[in-house]
């Protein structure tokens, strides 16, 4: 039994039929008992697929974690945008489906599932070494909605934050507090956001006429503490420090400050910390974190609606920038430092 069967024993459309199980107002009383009477008898189950039948959309959004070094439930910024991506499509009448990226790196085939799936559409999330099958996907007709990740297909659109003016605050903190010997710490070198915030970070302390030291640019294999730690310590054995050091996520700053504390040194009193995200553990750290804010509720609520307006034809994609905040707190503080 299937809901083409239902229509012809009622004597009615498939739309009709779907409207009634979606409980349209614009059906006729009598057509609907007589359509629900038919369902009762029969047994049938209104499912998914049949949806799909009547309307050619499942009303199912997949989830993609992309690349070969993916994030996923572990990284608390992407969970936090992807924890208000669900919410927001599921207001707009959604479910999500999550698709394992293992076979794919292989040389598998994102659209071909998708199509399977009859998903209407998806939102991919930003990772390192970026596999084929997500160009494939980005570029066939399938909406796509990317986060933190530029995607250019006619069908497709991404939301980030601005990851120069990310950098820019960092240095202008850094140099009202008298900040003059910066570092950074960033992802490995293949990654599209690490190393925009090191190029805006290159730019603004240039910008301001202060000098940049390459030995004190170290980068990790990920955006995750350990690589923070092991940068860090790579530039503890490298030779004297830089004063104050900006990570490019706030994972990566801790990381580094668990180093530097095994070293006995002092944050900020020795070296000043700003790290990149706001995730919720840098207000429990020991010092408190300073960081910048990117705005996770607002980029998840974005990109749902980015993606609806796609799958319904009310937009061709695009993209959304949206603009970050520095948090004070205790790694580098509102007190001047002292160069003395």
């Amino acid at each position: 039994m299937n809901i083409k069967k239902i229509a012809e024993m009622a004597g009615v459309s498939v739309s009709t039929v779907s409207k009634i199980m979606n409980n349209y107002p614009d059906v006729s009383e009598k057509t609907k008992q007589r359509v629900m009477e038919i369902i009762e008898q029969t047994g049938y189950s209104p499912s998914n697929s049949a949806k799909t039948l009547a309307t050619k959309k499942s009303s199912l959004i997949g989830v993609i974690f992309a690349g070969e070094l993916n994030v996923d439930f572990t990284h608390p910024f992407f969970l936090a945008v992807l924890n208000a991506f669900k919410k927001q499509m599921g207001v707009l009448g959604y479910d999500l489906i999550f698709f394992s990226n293992e076979k794919f790196l292989s040389g598998g085939d994102y659209y071909s599932r998708c199509v399977h799936f009859h998903v209407d559409g998806c939102v991919i999330i930003s990772g390192e070494h970026m596999e084929p099958a997500i160009q494939e996907l980005d570029m066939s007709s399938i909406p796509c909605i990317g986060v933190d990740l530029e995607l250019k297909g006619k069908k497709s659109g991404y939301v980030t934050s601005d990851n120069y003016q990310i950098s820019s605050k960092v240095v202008e903190h850094f140099y009202l507090l008298g900040y003059r010997e910066l570092g950074f710490i960033g992802s490995t070198a293949n990654s599209d956001i690490s190393n925009q915030r090191e190029a805006g970070y290159v730019k603004a302390i240039e910008g301001f006429g202060m000098n940049i030291n390459e030995n004190w640019f170290v980068h990790g294999d990920d955006f995750f503490e350990p690589s923070g730690y092991d940068a860090m310590q790579k530039l503890i054995q490298s030779g004297p420090l830089p004063k104050a050091i900006f990570a490019a996520s706030d994972l990566l700053a801790l990381g580094a400050i668990r180093a530097l504390k095994e070293h006995g040194l002092r944050i900020p009193e020795d070296i000043a910390m700003i790290g990149c995200d706001d995730i919720e553990a840098c207000k429990y750290t020991t010092p408190t974190l300073t960081t910048i804010r990117q705005n996770k509720e607002r980029l998840g609520i974005l990109a749902a609606h980015m993606l609806y307006d796609m799958i319904n034809n009310q937009s061709e994609g695009g993209s959304f920038v949206v603009e970050p905040a520095l948090i004070v707190r205790e790694s580098c503080g509102s007190h001047l430092h002292d160069q003395g």
